[in-house]
């Protein structure tokens, strides 16, 4: 069975909680035993462990890469709030009555990029691009496409704010069809010398 990823990216963004909180119990494919997590400064990473014996310790299994970083996220919309109190006009000690927004900090995990910076190493790369699949169903915002094969047939991935999405595979230009006569010949070239 050949499962592979070509294409991806993403925008991902959701708390970091709850990144931790699906990890609690995951729903993960059955080549994955577990789910190893490291944090290193301002990056998550997501690491495989293998179900397969055959797979060598040293084979650097794939792996999901996230930056993470602080928002403040305000109880109310500032915006959505209504017109000062007191009526039209000039209010000139509103500014020291009106009341502080409640806040918080909160660390969210953002999984940008393409494949190479999200989704890296090959063995068992399509599991853990399956395991970021259930992760985006989970993102607050962002959105995740991806282009993949899995037994010879391509397949489109499109997750959008956590609701899957229609998406679909259009080949545009086929390579192998490409005449030879147009690149340089590099054996019988008379640039080159000998």
């Amino acid at each position: 069975m050949t499962r592979r990823v070509y294409r991806l990216h993403s925008t991902l963004e959701l708390p970091l909680e709850d990144v931790y909180e699906y990890f609690e119990e995951p729903d993960l494919p059955g080549e994955v035993a577990d789910i190893e997590i490291t944090r290193r400064n301002n990056t998550l990473i997501i690491s495989a462990v293998p179900a397969d014996d055959s797979i060598s310790k040293y084979t650097p299994t794939a792996q999901l890469k996230a930056s993470v970083s602080e928002n403040r996220v305000y109880e109310e919309d500032p915006d959505e709030r209504g017109p000062p109190r007191g009526g039209p006009g000039p209010q000139w000690g509103a500014l020291d009555e009106e009341e502080e927004i409640e806040s918080e900090l909160v660390e969210y995990a953002c999984f940008k990029g393409d494949r190479e910076t999200v989704l890296q190493n090959t063995a068992l790369q399509y599991a853990m691009f399956e395991v970021l699949c259930e992760i985006a169903e989970r993102a607050e915002k962002g959105t995740l496409t991806a282009v993949a094969v899995e037994d010879g047939d391509l397949e489109a991935t499109r997750i959008v704010d956590g609701e899957q999405c229609p998406a679909s595979v259009t080949v545009v230009e086929d390579p192998s069809n490409d005449d030879a006569d147009d690149g340089v010949d590099w054996r019988d070239n008379e640039f080159i010398s000998d």
